[in-house]
Order: structure tokens, then sequence, then C-alpha cells
């Protein structure tokens, strides 16, 4: 298996390019109507014998495509091959908020969306779930996602025992720098507000990609924060900026400032790294000691999708060890399939077989001693921390 570890655009570093999801914030942030849709309510008659065909919604650069022919994608053709069932994949989703604002008029409404997976964050998907727009899966019907999903991926609080959501990949939000031009090891959150870092760090602008890690760098347990915590937290921004020892809070554009070295270190995505590192071998990532986050996103199957049982078998397909080895090698995300560790380190091509060793993508025993994954913010929280929290941002 031939396959290049490094792209030379992650899919995360394409949004920031897209420049999507700045206005649809707001729709998914002014809350929600009333339109929780019970589970009696929630399918349809499954065409999935009938017609041999689904509509797979996911995010750009986020599958297996081939060396020689970006367009075909292998993974996808061999389960197109093995079942008899064509997929129509698209690459629609740029922004959380901005394809809940697609699709949410057809769920409120209790119409069919026209597609029977999609893929979003898990904070949002947290959003589908408590509204009830998301369909229970048959878990008996899924052999290979009750036995190879990564068991700290298993329990969100939003989803307890993964009902209603799978995990497509996962990753890391830690702290990224450059070692050779900072001169010292960060090895604690609190590292980045040490004098010789003012006005070269970034934080995330998003809260709910920026939080979970702040909070752990102040000694909060992320999987049951308070407000008090969030606000301990918030305070702590506030003086920061006021300080201007924080440059300036980013997007996927942290990435241009690092490599550029007008920031020394930053808030950043594992994934995002990875291929950093490939051009620059200074550049480090960091699970602080205090721990970070470990975040997924997710696949689900809407309400009323009309090929329920295709989608689930699409789904198991990708928990299979080998098919999620293929796809971790190409997206360089944290694996959510450890299994695949031990296909990968198998694989004839050496640097195939290195990416088993990247902690990166299957983290070390002792990294993922430090990783949680934080509480969802409620409904209710949702506005108020919101506005804090834009407050500081300048958002």
């Amino acid at each position: 298996m031939r396959v290049s570890p490094v792209k030379p655009l992650s899919r995360r570093s394409l949004l920031c390019a897209l420049g999507a999801g700045a206005g649809a914030a707001a729709l998914a942030g002014c809350g929600v109507p009333a339109a929780y849709i019970a589970p009696g309510d929630r399918t349809a008659a499954d065409r999935s014998a009938a017609e041999k065909r689904l509509v797979f919604a996911n995010w750009p650069l986020y599958i297996d495509t081939d060396d020689k022919n970006p367009q075909r994608r292998p993974t996808l053709e061999a389960f197109e091959k093995r079942s008899g069932i064509s997929v129509k994949y698209t690459e629609e989703i740029n922004d959380n908020d901005e394809f809940f604002g697609k699709i949410s008029p057809a769920l409120m409404n209790h119409q069919d969306t026209g597609r029977d997976i999609i893929v979003v964050s898990d904070w949002m998907c947290a959003r589908y779930v408590r509204l009830g727009w998301v369909q229970e899966m048959d878990r008996a019907g899924q052999p290979h996602v009750a036995r190879e999903l990564d068991p700290l991926l298993r329990n969100p609080s939003f989803d307890p025992g993964r009902r209603h959501t799978v995990p497509w990949q996962s990753g890391i939000t830690g702290i990224a720098y450059n070692r050779k031009k900072l001169g010292r090891e960060i090895r604690h959150t609190s590292d980045l507000w040490k004098p010789d870092l003012r006005g070269r760090v970034t934080l995330l602008a998003g809260m709910d990609e920026a939080f979970a890690l702040l909070m752990m760098g102040n000694g909060a347990d992320v999987t049951r924060w308070t407000a008090d915590d969030f606000h301990k937290m918030t305070d702590q921004l506030r003086r920061l900026v006021r300080e201007r020892h924080i440059r300036r809070f980013t997007g996927n554009d942290y990435i241009k400032e690092l490599s550029s070295g007008d920031v020394l270190a930053c808030q950043a995505y594992s994934g995002d790294i990875i291929q950093l590192q490939a051009d620059n071998p200074d550049i480090e990532f960091v699970v602080p000691e205090e721990g970070a986050e470990l975040w997924a996103e997710s696949m689900m199957i809407p309400d009323l999708a009309r090929h329920k049982r295709s989608a689930e078998r699409l789904i198991d397909y990708y928990y299979e060890p080998e098919v999620a080895a293929r796809l971790a090698a190409s997206v360089n995300y944290v694996c959510p399939v450890p299994a695949a560790r031990e296909v990968l380190a198998a694989s004839k091509d050496k640097d195939t077989a290195a990416l088993a060793d990247n902690p990166l993508i299957f983290p070390s025993a002792e990294m993922r001693r430090r990783l949680a994954t934080a509480r969802d913010i409620s409904a209710r929280e949702r506005p108020v921390f919101e506005k804090e929290w834009n407050e500081i941002v300048g958002l």
C-alpha cells in the first residue's frame, strides 16, 4: 500500500481559505426553535434492499484518494464493489454552523434531508442528538464499530454509548511551537503566558475549539466542568488580552504565522502539525502535562434517511482495521480504530509503516492518560458563554 503520508493542504486548513461560516455562525448561535422530534417519528421506510445507493456528506480533503487520480477514493470504491451499493460522496460541509443552517429547515419540519450520512464535529453533534434529529443506529449490525472503537471515544456526555454517533476521525487540540526559535520547551499550558512569548502566541477564536485546553491548564476536570471553571478561564484571557500578551485569536491561519515565525507558540490541531513538521522539524506539538482535549468529528444518520441499513453498513466498513488504516494514512488525523496501528506497522512501505509510531495518529499510552473529552455546552449555557467569549475574542 503506497500512500503519501503528507498532504499539501489539510481539511481543516482549507476552512480558512474558504472563509465559510462567519454569517452562518449566528444562525446556530442564536438558539434553535422548539423542534424536538420524538424517537418514534425519526425513521422512514428503509429502501436499502430495493435501492442500492446512499448519499454521504463530508468535509473536503477528508478521505483517501488515489495518488495518481485525486477524484478516485479507493476505500469507497472497494465498499461499492463489495456491497453493490453506489455511494454519492459530497464534500459539502465547510463549517459546522453553516451546514446546520443548511439542513435544519428540513429537519425541524420533519422532512428528509436527502442525505444518509453526515459528518460534523462532536460539539455540534450534541445539538442534533438533543433535538432528536438523528437516528439511533443498530449496533447489532455494526460488529466492527462495537469491537474496534477507541475506548476514549465511546461515551461522550451528549451520546452515552455512541448510539447516535460514530467518530469518522479524531484529533487533539494542543500546543504547537517552534522550539528552535523559542529556545525552550513547553510542557504546561501556563508556559504560554511567560514573558518571552508576549505578543508571539495565538489562541483559537472558536469557543468550542478553544475552551477545554485552557480550562485544563487551570486544573479543571473538563469532563464535568462548571460555570466557575469557565469564568476563571475568561477572566484570565481578559487580563492576557489587556496586557497584549495574546497576539490574536485565529482560525486555521495560525499555520501561516507559525510557519513564518511571526508566532512562536499557538493553540493548534494535531492533524495540521503533522504536515507542518514535514517541512519544518523544529515545530513540535505538545499535550500539556495538565492535559488536552481529544475531539472527534462523527458520522450520523439524519431523521427520515431513506437508506439507513446501507448507511450503517458503510459506517461499520470504515471500522474494519484495514480500511481504517488506509484512511488514517491518507488524512493523518487521530485514528479512532486503535487496531489500525498494527496494519500500518506491517506495511512494506517505509513511510506508511512509520505512521504507526506517530503519536499524533496513534497517541502513546502516556499521552492517552492526559487526553479527555470535554462535556458539551448545554443549550441553556451557550448564549451566556458565547456572549462572554465573543466579547473577549472580538467576534
